[in-house]
């Protein structure tokens, strides 16, 4: 039997400018906020749970493979936060949910508080810039986005090249409070020795030959924003104790002047590099690396997220050929989810991009994306030889099979049990296998 909530607990939703809603501890709805109804509906029925508005299931999200937040405060008495993709009037959203206990006098669990957050920076629908994805990688991300976003702690993003680093550190100063000042972007790898002051800090007319007048550095435009230093870890050793310098007391010099200016910003820094090896090898400064790794982020490589290519590359041609219809091809779809994409989305990009200047049409096949495709257009649908491996000289069976384990395994999110269960394998046989091909290590 559900106990309906005091009047007093109903009135209080609405002080959130947010969702909000009081759930009972078996996930009914028992009150929403004016927010909450513009965003997922006015409830009619008599009984509709948080699940089924939120995500359109017929059971807790845990059951669904979920995450739920709800389970985790009635398991821990804990306040709970998680960032899931719902589905709302606007269509999907990447939503942070934060749910609290509330008890009453014997201190048992009789309502539970969800307050929803809906962020701006990402979707899971194509846009014309900013974030896109719905994989479970692209939304560890987010989560740990909206979590350091709305703080000062400096932030080290982490991965390959071209995972799209850049927009990941512009989408956390729009969350900030320096979103009101500039984004500066600095390319650690383009600065010089004899540079390095000067861009960074500024120089006064006549501080060197050539300094025809007054120059503000790059710190000096990033005061009340966000300075980017991106591949920070191409910073030469000589250079790293000035940079350490500026970010422990804040206080630099333009050269030439003796008068020191006041530094104040949201530092993010960025590198594909393994910093925490590079200090073992002594080509990076550990007083350094510890400055900058107070909240790391790593950012997922594109072969761990293959189920967000369809959605980046809507979004990717939107912004590539905005005032054209250009869509892939079935038989397209199936050669990039084969892809290895080492340069990531970026490489993606490239692809597309090369496509868009190679399609007179609408439509892009494999062709028009891979140069070494020459087969007839009418044979490509779903064609084997629009994945990587048909396109290699001939390799032993035994290494294909290897190949293709590997692969398996690294796109597969399940148990190995599982993956034997999705080749069609037999488990003992699934292990035989991956013994002979030496992956058991």
């Amino acid at each position: 039997m559900t106990v309906k909530p005091h009047l007093e607990a109903l009135q209080f939703l609405q002080y959130y400018p947010v969702p909000a809603a009081l759930l009972s501890p078996h996930y009914e709805i028992l009150a929403t906020n004016a927010a909450y109804q513009a965003c997922y509906g006015q409830f009619f029925s008599e009984k509709t749970y948080c699940y089924a508005a939120s995500h359109h299931y017929r059971a807790p999200c845990d059951q669904e493979g979920e995450n739920c937040p709800l389970k985790a405060t009635l398991e821990t008495g804990e306040a709970h936060r998680v960032l899931h993709t719902h589905y709302t009037r606007h269509g999907e959203s990447h939503v942070n949910i934060q749910t609290l206990p509330i008890r009453n006098v014997k201190g048992d669990i009789v309502y539970l508080l969800e307050v929803l957050h809906t962020l701006k920076i990402a979707s899971s629908d194509a846009m014309d810039e900013g974030l896109v994805g719905r994989s479970a990688a692209f939304n560890q991300v987010l989560a740990l986005i909206s979590r350091v976003a709305g703080s000062d702690a400096t932030v080290l993003l982490l991965g390959e090249s071209g995972t799209g680093k850049d927009l990941i550190a512009q989408a956390i100063h729009k969350e900030s409070a320096y979103a009101k000042g500039q984004f500066v972007p600095v390319d650690c790898s383009g600065l010089s020795e004899t540079l390095f002051e000067s861009e960074l800090f500024g120089h006064e007319k006549g501080a060197f030959t050539g300094a025809y007048q007054r120059k503000l550095g790059l710190v000096e435009y990033a005061h009340d924003g966000t300075l980017f230093l991106d591949e920070i870890g191409d910073v030469p050793l000589n250079l790293q104790v000035k940079l350490l310098r500026l970010l422990e007391t804040g206080i630099y010099r333009r050269v030439g002047s003796i008068e020191p200016q006041k530094a104040n910003f949201r530092l993010i820094c960025a590198t594909h590099k393994p910093l925490a090896n590079m200090v073992q090898a002594g080509t990076f400064r550990q007083d350094l690396y510890y400055r900058i790794n107070v909240f790391p982020i790593v950012l997922p490589p594109l072969r761990t997220r293959r189920e967000d290519i369809p959605l980046l590359c809507e979004s990717l041609l939107k912004r590539i050929a905005p005032h054209r219809t250009l869509k892939l091809h079935e038989s397209s779809l199936t050669f990039l989810q084969h892809y290895p994409f080492e340069g990531n989305i970026r490489e993606l990009r490239n692809l597309l991009e090369r496509a868009s200047l190679l399609v007179d049409g609408s439509d892009i096949f494999p062709h028009h994306l891979n140069p070494d495709l020459n087969t007839d257009i009418n044979a490509l649908d779903l064609d084997v030889k629009s994945i990587p491996y048909f396109n290699t000289p001939l390799l032993p069976l035994a290494e294909v099979e290897k190949k293709y384990l590997i692969w398996a395994e690294a796109n597969f999110s399940g148990t190995l049990k599982e993956l034997a269960q999705q080749l069609g394998l037999q488990e003992r046989t699934f292990y035989r296998k991956r013994e002979k091909s030496d992956l058991t290590g």
